[in-house]
């Protein structure tokens, strides 16, 4: 049997202490605490969270995996509640002004934004400062079911529903102050997902009536650049326009159809990742492509889920046991 020196050339590293900040494929030994480890690139899974306190579906979600905010929703009825997650459990902080749910956000647990919804179809559009809604200047065309991404200065609303239309490709820009109507969406649609940093930048994919479309949008221009694997609607998504994740949603063709499935985003094409552990639709999502957060939903139709899932990716530190 070859050693490890044979193999690689070198001894495993003895250390008193773990590497701040390890490799993949680095081994080494913890003279410390007296076990082997080694980090190795994990694809990524869901784990499971705190629930939320309340149960509901059609919220929007803003953040990171360890400081996320989750907003409106339906109890039923439409409702504001509002609550902050800290990497373990949420917390219920101020109520929307206005109770909506099918609305969107952009931001951050600290500075976020939320517009558009349903209560009955609204364009009304709040700030949060981390500690309460204000309300700031509504959205040119009223809608719900709509997506939303970016910053709380620089955000991007696409796609939605509101009748007589019973979908939109309607874009509008946000630049802190006011919303202004640019471009449409190629495909208009509803019920879509969006991930981005800004309003320059941003990813929608997916939709109703059935899409698996995923557009690209530079700041002017909506350009067609891939297909889901899995085309659905009622999905959520997170991270950027080049490192994005897609997961949960709803397809008629799928057994149960509310999606466990999820998506990663390279820039150029989606791969299938492992699912989330509760199927679901008309959730809300939040974080990054290797770091996720995964909140409430049906499960199934008509059930609301108060279900909380964190994906982790990456390089993973492990320790080497001997039987």
């Amino acid at each position: 049997m070859s050693t490890y020196k044979q193999i690689h050339g070198t001894n495993i590293e003895v250390l008193s202490s773990d590497p701040a900040n390890p490799v993949e494929g680095q081994v080494w030994y913890n003279s410390t605490s007296n076990v082997v480890k080694g980090v190795f690139n994990d694809s990524g899974s869901w784990s499971t969270g705190g629930d939320l306190n309340s149960a509901r579906n059609g919220l929007s979600g803003v953040g990171t995996q360890t400081a996320g905010l989750a907003f409106g929703g339906s109890l039923p009825p439409d409702t504001g509640i509002t609550e902050s997650y800290n990497g373990t459990s949420w917390t219920e902080v101020n109520d929307l002004n206005t109770a909506r749910s099918n609305l969107a956000g952009a931001g951050t647990q600290t500075a976020g934004l939320a517009f558009g919804g349903r209560t009955p179809i609204t364009g009304a559009t709040e700030s949060w400062n981390g500690t309460s809604w204000t309300e700031v200047n509504d959205l040119n065309t009223v809608r719900f079911n709509l997506a939303g991404a970016g910053a709380q200065t620089s955000a991007l609303g696409f796609g939605g529903y509101a009748p007589p239309l019973l979908t939109y490709g309607n874009t509008e820009s946000w630049n802190g102050t006011s919303w202004t109507e640019v471009n449409d969406l190629g495909t208009a649609r509803s019920n879509l997902a969006g991930a981005g940093a800004d309003n320059t930048a941003v990813l929608a994919f997916g939709g109703q009536p059935l899409t698996d479309e995923t557009e690209s949008w530079n700041g002017t221009n909506w350009t067609v650049v891939a297909t889901l694997g899995t085309g659905r609607y009622r999905l959520a998504g997170a991270g950027t326009n080049t490192a994005a994740l897609a997961f949960g949603g709803q397809n008629p063709s799928l057994t149960p159809n509310q999606a466990s499935v999820t998506e990663s985003w390279n820039g150029t094409s989606w791969a299938e990742l492992n699912d989330l552990n509760v199927g679901r639709s008309l959730l809300a999502g939040a974080g990054t492509n290797t770091a996720t957060l995964a909140f409430g939903g049906n499960n199934p139709v008509p059930a609301r889920t108060a279900a909380t899932e964190e994906f982790n990716s990456g390089p993973q530190t492990i320790t080497f046991t001997y039987s």
